[in-house]
């Protein structure tokens, strides 16, 4: 492909060395001698840089610069000048500029400017293809060995930095390439996890990540302790390793991260099991038998997941005593817009609590409404489009208002969720009773009817502290990409739930969930 250049300047009879070195490249160069000649130009062809002198007789590069950007403001202009002044600097970068170069120029200077700018994304690609074709048997290696929890998380990692860089390329191959290894991963740690899981709950000797049900008293609470400063604890119900990724940009214009690390969501990874268990500090089985007036079996729960939930502050409240913390906390649970500005305005009364819980379900509620409507489908067909739908809404959200408000009174932040999400591919017939729950990720009942390949069978719930409404209870999760499907309407059930996302199953999606601690800025 050729290139075609627009370069404007006073003295261009000068810089013909400079205008036959592109032309050897490659490129086609336009060259005009004034800002006026330059508007003309553009107007009547396309062109895909501008090379702008700043100091022209008669109209300036910058006047030049500001009625190009009217015209066509997506086209990149490069800045050059003799002047080192900074207010020239400073106005040409508030102008969008692409590039800033300082005479005397040499060629190479002006070729790196060219290929930085128009052939970005070609280079970027093959770079990141060249990169990752040497890193995938690396990654493929590391996950076919006998490996612990601390491994699968860089391995995790490490495959959601891939994704985000592939995200880009325009090498679609790499992406397909990468989409199986990512699925061969999740099959991989599934295995571990149908290995380790068990003992990691009933065994004290176990090699065990933090779980949700020690989240506060090892992560959280250790914060509390020689602090007077308020500490905020923001969880985004639903909110994936990935998700983080996106908007780790944006906060890091207002925190310094302390600590950017992982723990595992306990089975089910659903809102009723794993954030319940972090605010109670026990699991399932302990908070059914302890506090039976707090807990709300999922059996066809009719308020839905979030009904599950109703208790979240009586549980912290009584984690804080057992923990022996006599301090001031507060609980906010932000289902919609209104109620996130209402935080945000009364933001200064919880400057007098040592701790501040913030429970925000948007996420969680754009999960589902994928599955719903239409229109959420249609916005995001993808990973890559929920990420970026994740971004916009957090960077126009009150969430963001809330968190400037943080880092303006200087205070402490620890962001995390209570589980992932996966986007489901493929179906799984299951048969069970009228009381089965509603999950498609994971099943409980007795009797139930399923294929064993695609699922991970607990029939001792009380080995993996899950309560035991009959006898014959079990529960069963769906790994990888599967979900639970039942044999009546089977093909109308699987295309309206097939590619949606989901959670309460087996993927790392799932169950490596972030944990990061910031201080402000």
């Amino acid at each position: 492909m050729q290139y075609n250049i627009l370069w404007a300047d006073d003295e261009i009879d000068l810089l013909k060395p400079h205008i036959m070195f592109l032309t050897n490249k490659g490129y086609q160069v336009t060259p005009v001698n004034s800002g006026a000649d330059a508007l003309e130009q553009v107007d009547k062809k396309r062109f895909d840089i501008v090379f702008l002198d700043e100091m022209m007789p008669g109209m300036t590069g910058l006047e030049t610069l500001a009625q190009i950007k009217q015209m066509h403001p997506a086209l990149p202009v490069v800045m050059i000048t003799k002047s080192e002044e900074e207010h020239i600097m400073e106005d040409a970068i508030g102008a969008k500029i692409a590039d800033y170069l300082i005479k005397p120029l040499n060629p190479n200077q002006i070729l790196l400017s060219v290929k930085k700018i128009l052939d970005n994304k070609r280079l970027v690609t093959e770079k990141t293809t060249l990169s990752y074709q040497q890193e995938f048997r690396n990654l493929a290696m590391q996950y076919q060995d006998r490996i612990g929890h601390e491994e699968w998380v860089e391995i995790y990692k490490k495959l959601i930095y891939w994704e985000l860089e592939l995200e880009t390329s325009q090498d679609q191959s790499m992406a397909e390439v990468f989409n199986m290894q990512k699925s061969e991963a999740n099959a991989n740690f599934a295995k571990f996890i149908e290995e380790e899981y068990e003992d990691w709950l009933n065994d004290p000797r176990a090699d065990k990540p933090v779980l949700s049900h020690q989240l506060m008293k090892q992560k959280v609470f250790p914060h509390m302790k020689g602090s007077s400063e308020p500490l905020f604890f923001l969880l985004i119900d639903n909110f994936r390793y990935d998700q983080w990724k996106v908007i780790q940009s944006i906060m890091q214009e207002y925190f310094t991260i302390e600590e950017e690390s992982a723990y595992y969501s306990i089975l089910p990874t659903t809102t009723g099991y794993s954030r319940n268990a972090i605010f109670s500090g026990m699991m399932p089985s302990e908070m059914e038998r302890k506090h039976p007036q707090w807990w709300v079996s999922d059996e066809n729960t009719p308020e839905g997941e979030e009904g599950l939930n109703n208790y979240e502050n009586e549980f912290l409240q009584k984690q804080l005593e057992n923990n022996r913390l006599n301090i001031k906390a507060s609980y906010n649970k932000i289902l919609n817009t209104n109620q996130g500005k209402s935080l945000v305005d009364n933001f200064n009364n919880l400057l007098n609590n040592q701790l501040n819980v913030i429970v925000y379900n948007f996420v969680d509620m754009l999960s589902h409404a994928r599955t719903d409507v239409q229109m959420i489908k249609e916005l995001a067909p993808d990973e890559a489009a929920y990420r970026s739908i994740t971004r916009s809404w957090f960077q126009h959200s009150p969430l963001l208002d809330f968190i400037r408000k943080v880092a303006e009174k200087k205070g402490r932040l620890i962001l995390t969720t209570d589980h992932g999400m996966t986007r489901v591919q493929k179906p799984v017939k299951i048969i069970g009773y009228r009381e089965t729950n509603t999950n498609l990720r994971y099943k409980h009942g007795k009797n139930l009817g399923f294929d064993d390949g695609h699922v991970f069978v607990c029939r001792k719930p009380e080995r993996f502290f899950l309560p035991k409404p009959h006898v014959s209870t079990a529960y069963v999760f769906t790994k990888e990409d599967y979900f639970f499907a039942y044999p009546n309407n089977y093909n109308q059930y699987v295309n309206l739930y097939r590619d949606t996302f989901q959670h309460g199953g087996v993927s790392l999606e799932e169950v490596i969930i972030p944990f990061v601690h910031m201080k402000a800025k």
